[in-house]
């Protein structure tokens, strides 16, 4: 989404579906990973369940959260110093590359699991970059008439995300399990 020279009326309605999009695969992916966890640890040949593995899975489940709960406010700090768009933008870069990175795993036991944890929290950089700039986007974009509808939409595409990556981390993770990190690779590239 580049910041048009002038902006014209359907710039709110391209803003608008592009955050939405954005939240919608950040929000997903908060929980994608919850569900399939079980069929993650079995692809890379680990049990999470013993003492010394469990770590592992505080932070594959964790790891996304607290990256991006921590990183919001600075994030959007740099949207207001330089631009929200190009913050926006980049937060879609990072987070394929890291949802890419996740499909690539290589490594099998705890090495797989630190890759896994690595990758979630560059996942998670990108996913605090768009929800850090995503309200204030769409702020600049519609009249103070139409901002809650706007940011509404938003917040319930957030809330449909949550529940969305259940559902589609159940179903495919049932056939590989790298499809649950694959998934948001289209999202990504169709958003920048």
């Amino acid at each position: 989404m580049a910041v048009p020279a002038q902006v014209g009326p359907r710039y709110k309605w391209v803003a608008l579906s592009n955050t939405t999009l954005g939240i919608l695969m950040a929000t997903i992916n908060s929980s994608i990973v919850l569900i399939s966890l079980p069929a993650i640890f079995r692809g890379i040949h680990l049990n999470p369940l013993l003492p010394q593995n469990s770590s592992f899975l505080l932070w594959m489940l964790m790891g996304y959260m607290v990256v991006t709960a921590v990183l919001v406010v600075t994030l959007g700090r740099l949207g207001d110093m330089y631009g929200r768009v190009r913050m926006y933008n980049l937060g879609f870069v990072i987070f394929t590359v890291g949802s890419i990175l996740l499909w690539l795993t290589w490594s099998t036991g705890s090495a797989g699991a630190l890759e896994l944890i690595g990758f979630r929290i560059v996942q998670g950089v990108g996913g605090a970059f768009l929800m850090a700039n995503s309200a204030a986007i769409l702020t600049d974009a519609f009249p103070a008439t139409e901002r809650g509808m706007a940011l509404g939409i938003n917040s319930v595409a957030a809330i449909a995300g949550s529940f969305l990556g259940l559902i589609v981390g159940g179903l495919l993770a049932t056939t590989d399990w790298r499809l649950v990190f694959l998934v948001s690779v289209p999202i990504g590239l169709f958003g920048q």
